[in-house]
């Protein structure tokens, strides 16, 4: 029964609307059928899992994959050390300790905050885009505002020059693709252009960290490279590693943040009327879709370290355990009315940015860029309304999202 559910998860004709086999899945908080991987789908549950030292995310200590039908593929991934995503205590706790001392609280307290001004022009320019290379008659909101966005903003964060912005547009969309890979196309050719983009992607930041280190600024690439604090100092490839989590992880979760985000509005005209008129509306907006819509729908391939007991089932030592994190943020248990879309909720402690150790690095900042986007888009955006709906989806039923999101409008403010 869970193995079944779990594929049609995957499947991507139910991409549109999972939701109702999220609800089916929470019937039975943990499930688990034959060989396959432990989901677990209700909040409490999967709150408490996040914050258990006994949950691994290094797939190294997974005993078999066999039967997990999102098993790990790194071929792609090769090219470059693992992040400290993907790592455990104590080496996990280290790179992230030096990672967040040139990017939040307590080291630097205002590295996001003294992006606004930086970030809000990138919004305003790309609206300007739209009028300057389309039509308001057809906008993919897409490719033409949420997908270039992100880029951009990791560009300007590790310091990258603006005339090789660009590049990193090029290789963030053919790793990109294989993250949400087209069932048509060879799998073979998708590895090597993901491997090929990974692999141009490590040698050009390789060189920028030894320029960095010679002629250091005060960009968060340059400080990464050369901080020696009490944790000592990153080797080159674990700056390697560290830049390009940024890169890949702070761009795909936000393209859908913001797509998830309009895509929602558009289907609520009365809450777009008043994000139009009060832009402070975005804050709630922003945290409630971070509910609603969440960008990371799953975590597959998290193992338990022991044997653990969790709503009267135990999950052996070494198998291969699923959270649900857009399950868990509708379950009814914690949320009233979870299937409305309500940015006046009073609680919103959602799962929408993980929970505990691995809780998304890069939360404030991609809050930030989505409140400014959705504020600037609700502002300029005259009488919006959808061309699709549902719209075509990604494949990847993790990082779940609209490809497209054609809309058309009457005008667009200056």
């Amino acid at each position: 029964m869970t193995q079944a559910i779990l594929r049609e998860i995957i499947a991507y004709a139910n991409r549109a609307d999972p939701y109702p086999l999220y609800e089916e899945l929470r019937k039975t908080p943990v499930s688990h059928d034959a060989d396959g991987p432990y989901v677990v789908s209700t909040y409490y549950e999967i709150q408490s899992l996040l914050h258990d030292p006994r949950i691994s995310s290094d797939s190294r200590n997974l005993k078999s994959a066999a039967d997990d039908p999102l098993a790990p593929d790194d071929a792609g991934e090769a090219a470059l050390p693992p992040s400290f995503l993907k790592l455990d205590p104590p080496d996990h706790d280290r790179l992230r300790r030096m990672t967040n001392r040139p990017f939040g609280p307590p080291h630097a307290p205002h590295r996001v905050h003294d992006m606004r001004g930086e970030l809000a022009g990138l919004v305003s320019g790309l609206v300007d885009g739209i009028v300057e290379t389309g039509t308001p008659d057809r906008i993919d909101l897409v490719d033409q505002f949420a997908y270039p966005f992100p880029v951009s903003v990791i560009c300007r964060l590790l310091g990258v020059p603006h005339e090789d912005e660009p590049r990193f547009h090029v290789w963030a969309e053919a790793i990109a693709a294989g993250l949400d890979p087209d069932p048509d196309a060879d799998p073979a050719d998708r590895q090597k252009g993901t491997g090929g983009a990974r692999m141009e992607l490590g040698m050009y930041l390789a060189g920028l960290i030894e320029e960095r280190r010679k002629n250091p600024g005060q960009d968060m690439l340059s400080q990464l490279a050369t901080a020696d604090g009490p944790d000592g100092a990153m080797t080159t490839m674990e700056v390697l590693s560290t830049s390009a989590l940024l890169l890949i992880a702070g761009h795909e979760t936000t393209v859908n943040l913001i797509t998830n985000g309009m895509l929602t509005l558009l289907r609520h005209p009365d809450v777009l009327a008043r994000l139009r008129d009060d832009a402070g509306l975005a804050v709630p907006i922003v945290e409630e879709l971070l509910r609603y819509e969440p960008p990371v729908q799953l975590l597959p391939q998290r193992t338990t370290l022991a044997d653990i007991e969790v709503a009267g089932v135990t999950i052996p030592e070494g198998a291969s355990l699923w959270l649900i994190l857009a399950s868990g943020n509708r379950d009814p248990q914690r949320f009233e009315n979870p299937d409305r879309f309500d940015p006046d909720r009073r609680d919103i402690q959602h799962l929408g940015l993980g929970s505990g150790i691995h809780s998304c690095f890069g939360a404030p900042l991609a809050r930030l860029e989505a409140q400014l986007a959705l504020s600037e888009l609700a502002r300029r955006l005259e009488n919006p309304r959808l061309l699709e709906d549902p719209p075509p989806y990604r494949q990847n039923a993790v990082l779940r999202g609209p490809r497209h999101l054609h809309v058309a409008c009457d005008g667009i403010r200056p």
